[in-house]
């Protein structure tokens, strides 16, 4: 009946209660902090993950998109270890270390950008995204960028006025910067070329190309529901740019790092870009972001221009080169589209039992299904049925998050690494949350 069950490592007698922490979170922190979960966690390996009462959850959450690699890796966990034993922290851009450049020589070498490449570390997704915007502005001498409806790009002023989704991430923190304009992203009945149209109508009536310093694009959409750019949009994008001499930024914040069976989810369209930001997954949960692009580009910004006290943290830094290493070595590319295969052929199956799933979609392991009313056309979204799957699913010991609108899809964010026996486990309990709910 439930995937719950007693870690035997647990002391219950002398490990608070998840209701008396609960308690002491809502005195302690503020409700716009909130955690989803009314469970605390006590430690976790790969996908499972065991609360402080001893219960066992399959993560297919991992972090918000962070644990490709799965929680506590072996390889991970010893290079942080070397790393911490060395030192901790000097400031980069005080006293450098080697890693830092061996790191941005291992990612200009796999971003699929040609040419000379450069590449700056900084600490969160947001960082990264901001970044870009001010390497473009500082190469192009503009000001404006174009962002998408549902994208989600962070949320600091500048990443929440990118951000094109408004509840939770932007209500009650206005205004927010200017000269910047959204429109509508290829999916729910939006096609390519519409999305381009936009852009051109943007052109004619609000903003004169010569002031856009840049495009920036999820190629997978992560909050805004696992919707996937088509190679018609990112042509579209790139040939848009070149005319007008507008920096593309690609942010692989969620979807970089064999999410969706590649290192970059760009790659699926054969489209380069200018800049890319990436996060998350980069580190295998040590907090490190970065900025890879065109030398030409990069180097726009002034001497200390970039940078921050923590950006490119020796710790992060030793973690991310054991997660490339982790990648390679276990064919976690490959894995990707096998397990993405494996999960969307079950959920497939679920349609013709099934008729309030909308839609499965997603490239490799960047996997969403959507909920919505049968019938009433590609807009009719069902949140109500989304959030019950969820809530059966972390009743059951099946770790889910949602997105979209609404939100009415699940998104699937298992690490890589997963046992196949732990991920067939899961996709029971999945199936059998669906059915239910519904």
């Amino acid at each position: 009946m439930t995937n719950i069950l007693i870690d035997p490592e647990t002391k219950l007698n002398t490990t608070p209660t998840n209701q008396s922490l609960h308690a002491r979170r809502l005195a302690a922190t503020p409700r716009g902090a909130p955690a989803q979960a009314d469970f605390f966690a006590r430690r976790a390996r790969n996908a499972e993950l065991w609360d402080v009462e001893g219960r066992r959850y399959i993560d297919f959450g991992g972090g918000v998109g962070v644990l490709n690699t799965g929680h506590a890796h072996p390889r991970i966990t010893a290079a942080v270890q070397a790393q911490v034993e060395a030192f901790s922290h000097t400031c980069y851009s005080v006293v450098p270390y080697e890693s830092y450049v061996g790191l941005a020589e291992r990612l200009n070498a796999l971003a699929p950008i040609g040419g000379e490449k450069k590449t700056a570390f900084f600490t969160t997704g947001a960082e990264a995204v901001e970044n870009a915007i001010k390497v473009a502005r500082a190469h192009t001498g503009r000001a404006a960028t174009i962002a998408f409806t549902g994208g989600f790009h962070g949320r600091t002023l500048l990443g929440m006025g990118l951000t094109g989704k408004m509840h939770p991430y932007k209500v009650g923190f206005g205004p927010f910067p200017g000269d910047i304009f959204h429109v509508p992203f290829p999916s729910h009945g939006v096609s390519a070329a519409e999305s381009l149209q936009s852009i051109e109508q943007l052109f004619r009536t609000v903003v004169e190309p010569s002031r856009v310093a840049a495009v920036i694009v999820e190629p997978v959409q992560g909050e805004g529901g696992f919707n996937v750019a088509p190679p018609a949009l990112m042509q579209g994008l790139r040939s848009l740019c070149d005319r007008h001499g507008i920096v593309l930024v690609a942010d692989e914040v969620q979807a970089g790092f064999g999410r969706t069976g590649r290192w970059f989810a760009t790659e699926h369209s054969g489209v380069e870009p200018d800049l890319i930001t990436v996060a998350k997954s980069l580190a295998g949960g040590y907090p490190l972001s970065g900025l890879i692009g065109k030398a030409a580009i990069m180097d726009a910004a002034e001497p200390g221009g970039l940078g921050g006290t923590y950006a490119g943290s020796p710790v992060a830094i030793a973690a991310a080169h054991a997660v490339l290493d982790v990648i390679a070595d276990e064919q976690l590319l490959a894995r990707a589209d096998a397990l993405g295969g494996r999960l969307v052929s079950r959920l497939e199956a679920l349609r013709g039992e099934v008729p309030a799933i909308a839609d499965v979609r997603g490239q490799g392991s960047m996997v969403a299904v959507e909920f919505g009313v049968p019938g009433e056309g590609p807009r009719a979204f069902d949140p109500a049925l989304a959030r019950r799957v969820q809530s059966l699913a972390w009743q059951k010991g099946l770790i889910l998050l949602m997105c979209g609108p609404g939100p009415s899809a699940i998104r699937f964010l298992y690490p890589l690494t997963i046992e196949d026996r732990v991920f067939d486990e899961a996709l029971d309990i999945l199936a059998g949350c669906i059915r239910e709910a519904a």
